[in-house]
């Protein structure tokens, strides 16, 4: 990575000063007020408990949901701080209800004050429209800053891209890091073969993805129902099963081209809708019912993904291979988790694109069996589209003073 880092700053740029960390914390809350979900708040902790180690202060900023530049109360932090709290019960984690106001500027000199957290970013009016003078105001919050939001990177915002250009040093904290790290290394120098697996709804939502990475791999899997837009392309009947009518000619050129290097599912789990599971079929994809949908591959589809992903020395997946919240349809996203956790303990690099395949992986707890499970779904998507990442263009250099 090109970019600078936390552990580039000198001492005497970080012991009692600022450090204002762009964090991702927007996570579920549940009906209790409480967190649902931690995962992208324990991401940050080491970024923040290094940064409390070279005795800076911590000034958090983050969004949570879509308020649309006014406060909304159910879009509060306050209850992050709390459960922030818990997690780092040897510091003082003090929650500030304001963020561009003199009052949040005179929060952060607090020397009491371990680890400030201050309100949702998206309260501002600016802040999606990356306004100047908000980024400019929000410096005053900080003496450095550090953007450790991948889950972000992809918007250019205010507390995201604008920070960069307003306070420096503006470093990447170890979580942005590592994102770019395992992310970067799969697609420039992968051990081989490198398998890509990519599923969900549409081909147009990977289309740049597929585009840009087929060169790259050895294999790419494809499922989910996008793989019904495949078909049609092969003049297969995909009954009502999700098909863009509109991609079908793009699906035929990428089969003429690609050739052996796209591998699709032979065989599907249908029904003739969500709502009659336990109708669920399986049926090879040439004998799919004009009465019926694609909702899942199926499993002779899953034994052979697997022995491609356990043969492979690197392996990214983004997407789900059928409707995953509703069983039976989640057998083909599961066995690919489980595939990746068996190819991680054998010595493969083993990726997980955030979004839904991190949920699922998440579901079966299997976070700790990869190699990496990414924070940031629409971030890692446009990582992998190959397209550069505001929130970390607009960092430091490295050689940058």
């Amino acid at each position: 990575m090109n970019k600078r880092t936390v552990r580039d700053l000198r001492d005497d740029q970080l012991r009692g000063k600022r450090a204002l960390v762009r964090v991702d914390f927007n996570v579920p809350l549940d009906g209790d007020g409480g967190v649902g979900d931690d995962t992208r708040i324990r991401a940050a902790l080491p970024t923040i408990e290094l940064l409390r180690q070279r005795g800076a202060r911590v000034v958090l900023l983050s969004h949570l949901g879509r308020p649309k530049g006014k406060p909304e109360a159910r879009y509060s932090l306050a209850p992050v701080a709390k459960h922030l709290q818990t997690l780092m019960p040897r510091e003082r984690v003090t929650f500030v209800p304001e963020t561009d106001t003199d009052a949040a500027v005179a929060a952060t000199t607090d020397a009491a004050r371990d680890v400030i957290l201050m309100e949702n970013t998206r309260f501002l009016a600016g802040e999606e429209q990356n306004d100047a003078a908000l980024s400019h105001s929000l410096a005053r919050l900080g003496d450095v800053y550090v953007n450790d939001a991948f889950g972000s990177a992809h918007r250019a915002h205010a507390s995201t891209e604008g920070l960069a250009h307003h306070l420096h040093p503006a470093v990447a904290g170890l979580l942005m890091e590592k994102e770019l790290e395992y992310l970067g290394r799969a697609l420039s120098n992968p051990k081989r073969p490198f398998v890509a697996v990519l599923g969900g709804a549409k081909i147009s939502g990977k289309i740049d993805v597929i585009e840009h990475m087929l060169p790259k791999v050895d294999r790419m899997l494809i499922g989910g129902a996008m793989a019904c837009t495949f078909f049609k392309a092969m003049g297969l009947e995909t009954g009502k099963s999700l098909v863009e009518a509109e991609r079908v000619d793009m699906a035929r050129e990428l089969l003429k081209r690609c050739g052996d290097k796209l591998v699709l599912p032979t065989d599907a789990r249908v029904a003739a809708s969500l709502d009659q599971p336990l109708a669920m079929q399986e049926v090879a994809r040439d004998a799919i019912a004009a009465t019926l949908a694609m909702f899942d591959i199926g499993r002779r589809s899953e034994q052979a993904f697997g022995q491609w992903i356990a043969a492979a020395k690197t392996v990214m997946w983004n997407g789900p291979m059928g409707v995953f919240e509703t069983p039976p349809f989640d057998g083909g996203t599961n066995a690919i988790a489980l595939a990746m956790a068996d190819a991680t303990k054998r010595g493969a690099t083993t990726v997980v694109g955030g979004g839904d395949s991190a949920a699922a992986v998440a579901a079966l707890g299997l976070e700790a069996q990869m190699s990496h499970v990414s924070t940031g779904g629409g971030a890692s998507l446009e990582f992998l589209e190959g397209k550069s990442l505001p929130g970390v263009a607009a960092l430091d250099d490295r050689g940058a003073p």
